[in-house]
Order: C-alpha cells, then structure tokens, then sequence
C-alpha cells in the first residue's frame, strides 16, 4: 500500500506539530563557543523526545538564504558511518553546521585545514569531535586487525588515543573523541588563537547508536 503523504504534507504537518515550540538557532544566534555548544546539545534532546523542528522551514527558502553564503554556528566531526546523521540528530538543517567526517572522526591535515576555515572564515563559534557507540574503524584498531587496501592507515591516528582502553571499545571510543579534541586543540594555531581570543570552544562527544543521545566527553 502506498504512503497517502507526500513530501510537502510531511513538511506542513511538521510545520503544525512545531508551532508551539521555537524554532531552531539561526547560524547568528549563537554569539559565544558556549551557546554553540548548547544549541548542539538542545538540538539532540528534541532529536531524542522525536520532536524535530529543523524541517518546519520549507527547504526551498533554506536553500534561497544559503546559495550565496554560509554561516553556520557550529562545527562537527564525525565518524564517516552512515548510522551518524549529524544535522537530523542535532535538530539542524541547511547552512546551520559545517561538517567533516572521516572514519574514526580522528584529526589529520586535511581535517584541520577544512576546520580552520569553518573558524577562520566562516566564524564557527564551536567544534564538537563526535564518535559513536559501535564504531568499526574503533573496533578494528583495538584489535588491530588487518585490513585490506588503505584501511591500516587509519590506525596510525587511533592507537594514540586509545591505547590505554585495554580491548575496550566502548570506552576506546570515548578516549579516541576526548583525545582527538585535544589535539585540535592543541595542534591548530588558528583554532588555539580562536579559542584564546574568542571563545571558541572544542569539545569531545559520543553519539550512542541506540538511544540517539549525544554525550560530551571532555
């Protein structure tokens, strides 16, 4: 049997559902690292309870604001599995986050060099450093299996942070995302100087796979 909704209901019918709750931040409204951070944070508990609002704004006028510039509050890295949504389980849409993402969400140049921008020029106020709950690229590395192809190279960025989680990779993950934000932290020049200077805060979280939650970790 077909779905009598089409896309343009789903979206009104959101629309009405969100009308008695706010809607969420717009890129400027987040003045500080702090606020950043929160709104990420707010996102994911209407994400959690089921109530979304990021869709009530007709997609057309989002892409019609965005198509020239971008102006995004907060900056995520993710781990690239397809099971880690970043804008629907933050309750954001178009233009609200720049976001990269690469298996084990781990910090190499090009990484930094893209996160520098969203601070640099694009004002991000924000960078959160996600991994999640039965991540493949954690679970390979812990027991150092081999691989084909390329995939071995990623371990050479994980083993530092997670060597001490002794087989565990629940708590591996968590170590590899407080880890690698510390090395945002620590190795970028432009993001200490934004964080010294401006605010900019970069936190270390875990998404869990079964709950939809968002942890911070730091």
């Amino acid at each position: 049997m077909s779905n009598p909704w089409t896309r343009r209901q789903f979206v009104a019918g959101l629309a009405v559902a969100g009308a008695a709750g706010a809607m969420p931040a717009w890129a400027q409204t987040a003045h500080s690292g702090e606020e950043a951070v929160r709104e990420l944070m707010a996102g994911n508990e209407r994400y959690v309870a089921g109530k979304l609002t990021s869709f009530a704004e007709d997609l057309q006028i989002l892409k019609e604001k965005t198509v020239s510039k971008q102006e995004p509050f907060a900056a995520v890295l993710s781990c690239a599995d397809s099971r880690v949504p970043v804008e629907i389980i933050f309750d954001q849409s178009i233009g609200h986050l720049f976001v990269t993402r690469v298996a084990g969400n781990m910090i190499t140049p090009e990484i930094v060099g893209s996160l520098e921008y969203g601070v640099a020029v694009l004002g991000v106020k924000a960078i959160l450093v996600m991994g999640h709950t039965n991540c493949g690229a954690i679970s390979a590395a812990v027991q150092a299996k081999e691989v084909p192809g390329q995939i071995s190279v990623l371990y050479q960025h994980l083993m530092p942070g997670i060597k001490d989680a002794h087989g565990d990779v629940a708590l591996a993950v968590k170590m590899n995302a407080a880890f690698q934000a510390k090395l945002l932290r620590e190795s970028s020049t432009v993001i200490a100087k934004a964080i010294k200077d401006d605010g900019v805060k970069v936190v270390g979280g875990s998404y869990d796979l079964a709950s939809g939650r968002v942890t911070l970790v730091d």
